[in-house]
């Protein structure tokens, strides 16, 4: 298992949440997934990443099948290969499609549509949800956590989970994957069953789309507040205000034109401060374009994996609730 940036993860003993989480992840989703594997230097957001995943996408209402085109869709339009791949393994064995051939099943296509859209807040296509009310915390719930852990994973993992990335070696491993994680998937999830991780927390006003769930609602009150934390403990006031700012203001467009588009909302802070803002500000809203000058020279003044993690997770999920709000 090879995560960027980081030192190899050593053994969970001593950790009780972690080998906690990592116990349910092997159950319900049927291996040690590398996605959620790059979180664990902080516990508590591993914890809070399961369960934002679990309580959507696995146990949430609404089919598996369409919960997973909307991974994979939302994972497209963020230019996620490892998502786009991982995901297609988890809707090929739910669907019996693979990604191609669910944009085209009248039963999918407009799942896809609505997916693929989220980027674009004055679409009419999210005026009109293809799913019901009762099955919309799961749905916005799932789009929001992959709108994060795309980000996450284009900084921090390869290019696919496969060891193929093309022909018919790669529909071979594809279908290999769908199997081996088949038995996970029919499992029956419990919901809320993960949010005994976490302790209660109060759901922020700009998650209110969950509320109609109340496993949903639980889990993104604690993913929210882990997340805070991390934020707080990596990243100093003046950067998370900057983020934020520009997270109100953000549209969902991809500002690629220049490379330097962020600089006037870095000007103000200094020294390595602006080191900071800017990785915080490229995982936000380009995470394409974090590298690892832009890694190093974070991690030389504000050293440790956790405070790494804690930084991306941090600005990752700043920009989804964005993209949120407007879903």
């Amino acid at each position: 298992m090879s995560i960027r940036y980081i030192k190899p993860l050593g053994s969970l003993a001593g950790n009780s949440l972690s080998e906690q989480v990592l116990s349910q992840v092997r159950k319900e989703f049927g291996a040690e997934v590398e996605p959620l594997i790059l979180h664990r230097p902080v516990p508590e957001l591993l914890a809070g990443a399961w369960m934002a995943c679990r309580e959507t996408l696995l146990a949430g209402e609404g089919g598996r099948d369409a919960k997973e085109l909307v991974a994979a869709a939302v994972s497209t339009i963020n230019r996620c290969p490892y998502c786009v791949d991982a995901h297609s393994i988890m809707l090929m064995e739910a669907s019996g499609h693979d990604y191609k051939e669910a944009l085209v099943d009248k039963d999918l296509a407009s799942i896809a549509a609505w997916a693929s859209a989220t980027l674009t807040p004055d679409s009419p296509v999210l005026h009109s949800r293809p799913f019901p009310d009762a099955e919309a915390p799961a749905f916005i719930g799932t789009a929001l956590f992959f709108h994060y852990i795309n980000r996450m994973v284009t900084i921090l993992l390869g290019s696919s989970p496969l060891p193929f990335s093309s022909g018919i070696a790669k529909q071979v491993s594809m279908r290999l994957g769908a199997w081996f994680f088949g038995g996970a998937i029919r499992i029956e999830k419990t919901p809320g069953a993960s949010l005994d991780l976490l302790p209660d927390a109060i759901l922020p006003d700009d998650l209110s789309w969950a509320k109609a769930s109340l496993p949903i609602a639980g889990a993104f009150a604690r993913f929210a507040e882990a997340v805070e934390h991390a934020g707080l403990r990596s990243l100093s006031e003046e950067v998370r205000v900057a983020v934020s700012k520009s997270a109100r203001n953000w549209n969902g467009s991809n500002p690629t034109m220049n490379d330097g588009w962020y600089e006037d909302d870095i000007a103000h802070l200094q020294g390595t401060e602006k080191i900071a803002g800017r990785l915080a500000f490229l995982t936000a809203f380009t995470p394409h374009k974090v590298d690892e000058k832009s890694v190093r020279a974070f991690s030389e003044h504000f050293p440790g994996d956790d405070i790494l993690i804690s930084a991306l997770a941090w600005s990752s999920f700043t920009a989804a609730r964005r993209i949120g709000s407007w879903l």
